[in-house]
């Protein structure tokens, strides 16, 4: 077999939704919990099956026993032998939490030192960065990357609460490192009361207020997460809003949170997270300072490509990965498949075939996926549908 049907896994966080996924995949909903993440890859964590000779094998087993056949020795030599992405479909349910991956340099060496002194808090799980990109299938919002310092000042000057007057000062000379510290620092003992007040004045404020949708996000976080500061750090950030087929780019540092929507996520493949809060879990904030780029991200839309009649390509400044979609209609012809190497293709519409000219090929309908090693060499789509494809950059 050279091209496998692939079966990920499904993580249920809390976050997750109890419809998007289901719904994608043609099962029943609402669904028992909530479902935040399909994984397809071979990460550790939770690596995907394919058929094997006697009953399913771990996409992980399938590349140690043959690095070079699965991967291509373009992607080996690079890599070692692992598979250097992870795609995922994504469903928000409600927000998660804010946070940031360290670049490669920083997770080698911050994992070494973890692994060296027991001592330290376990805030990686590998040494590798996580840059990551998504695409939406349906509308998705998201805060990516921090907007104009002064923008912010002015968003929480309006509050009119006396006690963030140092956090809007240092907006206001651009110091969004000291606002994000003075934030996330705040006594634990007073922040229920300060986020109270700041939806107090959030949903006190006059309709057609100018910055009534960051004081509308203020309240909404505040009601998932109250007494949460990462609701005040959160107005810092770009508030995206994606139509289907839009996307945004995560690189090492970005701060962000997804906060509702279905999209398919492509990653390095690393756990690597350190959270700034609309969280439950841990909030290392000495930790995430040294990590986050303290610099405005005038757009945080990723804008993709036609590099071939009905192929969408979105290009990423990393050699782990690159992703593209496929749109087959009545009036294409089958489509060769882009990229090389390591490919895992994702059907999100339709129905669609895909293997070599002569094999016998992978259907694809909604919510299915397939594994092509580097030994399948080139491979064509036929029929109607959506594909996403996830591939290693020459």
């Amino acid at each position: 077999m050279t091209v496998y049907p692939l079966t990920g896994v499904i993580r249920p966080y809390a976050w997750g939704s109890r419809t998007a996924i289901a719904e994608l995949q043609g099962r029943p909903t609402p669904t028992e919990g909530p479902e935040a993440e399909l994984w397809l890859g071979a990460h550790p964590g939770d690596p995907s099956t394919v058929p094997g000779p006697d009953g399913p094998v771990t996409l992980l087993h399938l590349i140690d026993g043959d690095p070079a056949g699965q991967l291509g020795a373009h992607v080996a030599e690079r890599f070692g032998a692992r598979l250097p992405y992870l795609m995922k479909v994504l469903a928000a349910g409600a927000p998660l939490s804010l946070q940031a991956h360290p670049d490669l340099k920083y997770a080698a060496e911050a994992f070494a030192r973890q692994q060296a002194d027991p001592a330290l808090p376990r805030n990686y799980t590998d040494a590798n960065h996580k840059p990551e990109m998504l695409v939406a299938l349906t509308p998705f919002d998201a805060l990516c990357g921090f907007r104009p310092a002064a923008v912010s000042a002015q968003v929480l000057a309006e509050l009119g609460i006396a006690r963030l007057e140092p956090v809007v000062a240092a907006l206001h000379t651009g110091d969004l490192s000291e606002a994000v510290r003075l934030l996330l620092s705040w006594p634990a003992e007073d922040r229920p009361a300060l986020i109270d007040e700041v939806v107090a004045a959030a949903t006190g404020a006059a309709p057609g207020h100018p910055h009534e949708e960051s004081f509308r996000l203020a309240a909404d976080l505040a009601g998932h997460y109250p007494g949460d500061p990462g609701v005040l750090v959160a107005l810092l950030l770009n508030l995206v809003h994606l139509a289907p087929g839009e996307a945004i780019w995560m690189p090492a540092g970005n701060l962000h949170a997804y906060l509702h929507g279905l999209g398919v996520e492509l990653m390095a493949a690393s756990d690597n997270v350190l959270r700034g809060g609309l969280t439950p879990k841990r909030v290392d904030v000495a930790e995430l300072l040294k990590v986050l780029r303290f610099e405005t991200l005038d757009d945080p839309l990723l804008h993709g490509a036609e590099v071939a009649p009905g192929v969408t390509s979105w290009r990423v400044p990393v050699r782990d990965f690159e992703m593209y979609r496929i749109d087959l209609t009545a009036n294409r012809p089958p489509a060769k498949l882009p990229g090389r190497g390591p490919r895992i293709i994702l059907g999100v519409a339709g129905d669609v075939h895909v293997g070599e000219e002569h094999g016998v090929p992978v259907t694809l309908r909604a919510g299915a996926a397939a594994y092509a090693p580097d030994a399948a060499g080139p491979l064509t789509a036929a029929g109607l549908g959506t594909l996403f494809v996830a591939a290693v950059p020459d």
